[in-house]
C-alpha cells in the first residue's frame, strides 16, 4: 500500500485500496488507498503551516526550491523511467515526454523565479492617479493567496501533470496538495517520496493524497484554489460541488479536448502533416489532451494523404516497451482499453477505418494480458453531418480524417469541437496563415502554424510550453494555466492599493512587476 503524506507524515489508508497495475503484463504492483485520513485535516495543516512558511519566503528563495527538485529529478531521471514503464506503460520515448517535461517546467519557473528577485508581492502595472490632484494614487499589488491549492491531477501525465501545477503554486507561495490519478500514482508517489527525503521544502508545502479524492473537497475554503485536470463530466461535479459554490473557490479546470490539424488547400507540406498526425497518434499511444483527435484535408489530396497516413502507421510497431524495436505500447490500464473501444464503437456510426492496425501482430509475450490498442485512423463519410467525430474523444491512438471542400469549411468544422487545447496549420500562405490564426483563435487556447521552415524548430502540436498558456475555452475546460508569469496570477490575490503617493510608490518599489 503505497502512503499518503499528509501532515509532514507518511500514512497508509485502510481497507483493500485500488491496485496499480503493469499494462503490459497485468500484474499488480502496488495499491493505494486515502480510507481513514482526515482530509480535513490534511487540507487545514497545509493552509496554517505550509503556507505562512513559503509566504515568508522570497520568490528568489522559491526559486531555489524549484531548482533543486529539478536537480534532484535529474539525478533521478533512470528510477523514474524504470517506474513510467512499469506502471504506464511507456516506451522510452513515451517517458521522456512525462519526465522532462516536469523537469523542464521547474526549471523554467526556477529562473523565472529568481528575476522576480528577494520579495514575496508583486505589482501589475506602476502607480497612477486617481483623478486631477495626483497627491492621491493607486496601484494594484498581489500577494500569495492564504489557503492551499488542490490539484487533481489525470492518469496520463503522473510527472508533468503534477510538477507543472506544483512549480507555479510553490513560485507564488501557496502549498500544495496533490492528487494523482491512482491508476499511475507510483511515478508521482515516488518523486514526491524523493523531494520530502531531500528535505527541499518547508513542513506543510506539500501533501500527497495518493488514493481517492473522498471528501476534499467538503472542506475547501475561500481562499483555497482547485486546478483539476480530466474529464469534462468530473470537471463540471467539481465546479458544481456544493461547498465549491458556497465558498466561491477559485477553480481552473483542463478538460476533454477535440484538437485539429489542417492541412491548407494549396500546402505541399504532406510529409509534415503526415509525420505529425502520426506522431501525435502514437506518443504516449494517444493518451495526451492534446493529441491530434480530427485530421480536416483538402478533399482534392484526401488520396493522396490518405495514402500516405497509412503507409507512415503501418511501421508503427505496437507490444512490450521493454522490448528495444517498439515503438508504441498499451494504454495504461485495461480500463482504459475498454473505454477507446467503446468509443471506437460509436464513432463506427458515421466513420470508415482507413487503417486498422489490430490485425498485426503485438510484440509481447502474452498480447492478452496487456492493455493494448492499436493504431485506428477513421475517415468520416459526411464531416458536415457528422455529430459523434466532432463531439466523442476517443482517449487513444485514433484519429479522424475529415475532407473539406473550402478553408471556411475547415474552419467551421474545427469550431464544432465546441473548444479545443491547440489546432495546428500546415500551410506556407502567409495571408491563410493570418486568417487561420485570427478565426481559430475564436474556440482554441493555441494556434499553431507550421511549415517546412520550422520544421527543426517545432516541438510538435501536443507539446506544451511552459512559456505559453495552456488551457482552452468550452469543453476544453475553459481554463487557462502557465503562460510564463501569467500562471502565477492564479495563485495570487490582486488587490487595488490606494494612498498618498508618496506610500503608494514606496508600495510599488518593493515589488517584482508581473505585468
Amino acid at each position: 500500500m503505497l502512503e499518503n503524506y499528509v501532515e509532514c507524515r507518511w500514512i497508509a489508508g485502510t481497507g483493500e485500496g485500488e491496485p496499480l497495475t503493469d499494462p503490459v503484463t497485468g500484474e499488480e504492483l502496488a495499491r493505494v488507498s486515502t480510507e481513514g485520513l482526515d482530509l480535513g485535516a490534511a487540507l487545514a495543516y497545509a493552509r496554517n503551516t505550509g503556507g505562512p512558511a513559503l509566504r515568508e519566503l522570497t520568490f528568489a528563495a522559491r526559486a531555489k526550491m524549484l531548482d533543486a527538485i529539478a536537480k534532484l529529478f535529474i539525478s533521478r531521471r533512470p528510477a523514474y523511467m524504470e517506474i513510467a514503464r512499469a506502471n504506464s506503460g511507456n516506451t522510452e520515448r513515451d517517458a521522456s515526454f512525462d519526465i522532462d517535461g516536469a523537469i523542464g517546467t521547474l526549471r523554467y519557473y526556477a529562473k523565472l523565479g529568481s528575476g522576480l528577485g528577494d520579495t514575496n508581492h508583486v505589482r501589475d502595472g506602476e502607480p497612477f492617479p486617481l483623478g486631477r490632484d495626483a497627491s492621491l494614487q493607486a496601484v494594484h499589488l498581489a500577494t500569495p493567496r492564504t489557503g492551499a491549492a488542490i490539484h487533481i491531477n489525470a492518469f496520463n501525465f503522473p510527472a508533468w501533470g503534477t510538477w507543472e501545477k506544483a512549480a507555479v503554486s510553490l513560485l507564488a507561495g501557496v502549498p500544495v496538495v496533490t492528487k494523482p490519478a491512482s491508476s499511475t500514482a507510483l511515478l508521482a508517489w515516488q518523486m514526491v517520496r524523493d523531494v520530502v527525503d531531500a528535505n527541499l521544502l518547508p513542513a506543510g508545502a506539500l501533501t500527497l493524497l495518493a488514493g481517492g479524492v473522498r471528501d476534499l473537497l467538503d472542506h475547501v475554503d475561500s481562499a483555497d484554489v482547485i486546478a483539476f485536470t480530466g474529464s469534462a463530466d468530473t470537471a463540471a461535479r467539481v465546479r458544481g460541488h456544493q461547498r465549491v459554490i458556497a465558498r466561491a473557490v477559485r477553480v481552473n479546470c483542463e478538460a476533454d479536448s477535440l484538437n485539429a490539424i489542417i492541412l491548407g488547400p494549396d500546402s505541399t507540406d504532406v510529409d509534415l502533416f503526415v509525420s505529425e498526425t502520426v506522431r501525435e497518434m502514437t506518443l504516449r499511444t494517444g493518451q495526451k489532451c492534446t493529441a491530434i483527435r480530427r485530421a480536416l484535408i483538402p478533399r482534392a489530396k484526401a488520396t493522396e494523404v490518405t495514402e500516405a497516413l497509412r503507409a507512415a502507421l503501418a511501421n508503427v510497431r505496437v507490444g512490450d516497451p521493454r522490448k528495444a524495436d517498439v515503438q508504441m505500447g498499451p494504454v495504461v490500464s485495461k480500463r482504459q482499453q475498454q473505454s477507446v473501444r467503446d468509443g471506437l464503437a460509436q464513432l463506427a456510426r458515421e466513420t470508415s477505418p482507413v487503417f486498422d492496425g489490430s490485425n498485426a501482430a503485438i510484440d509481447a509475450d502474452d498480447p492478452s494480458r496487456g492493455a493494448f490498442v492499436a493504431p485506428m485512423l477513421l475517415e468520416a463519410r459526411d464531416p458536415g453531418a457528422a455529430s459523434a467525430v466532432h463531439d466523442i474523444e476517443v482517449f487513444g491512438p485514433v484519429a479522424t480524417l475529415l475532407p473539406y471542400d473550402s478553408i471556411e469549411d475547415a474552419f467551421a468544422l474545427a469550431a464544432r469541437g465546441r473548444g479545443s487545447l491547440v489546432t495546428s496549420v500546415v500551410t506556407s500562405d502567409e495571408t491563410l496563415a493570418r486568417d487561420a490564426a485570427l478565426r481559430l483563435a475564436q474556440t482554441n487556447g493555441r494556434v499553431m502554424i507550421l511549415n517546412e521552415s520550422v520544421r527543426a524548430a517545432n516541438p510538435g502540436h501536443g507539446t506544451v510550453m511552459p512559456s505559453c498558456i495552456h488551457g482552452g475555452p468550452g469543453r476544453a475546460g475553459a481554463g487557462e494555466e502557465l503562460g510564463g508569469l501569467r500562471g502565477l496570477w492564479f495563485y495570487l490575490q490582486r488587490t487595488a492599493v490606494q494612498g498618498p503617493e508618496s506610500y503608494v510608490r514606496a508600495l510599488a518599489a518593493s515589488s517584482a512587476a508581473l505585468s
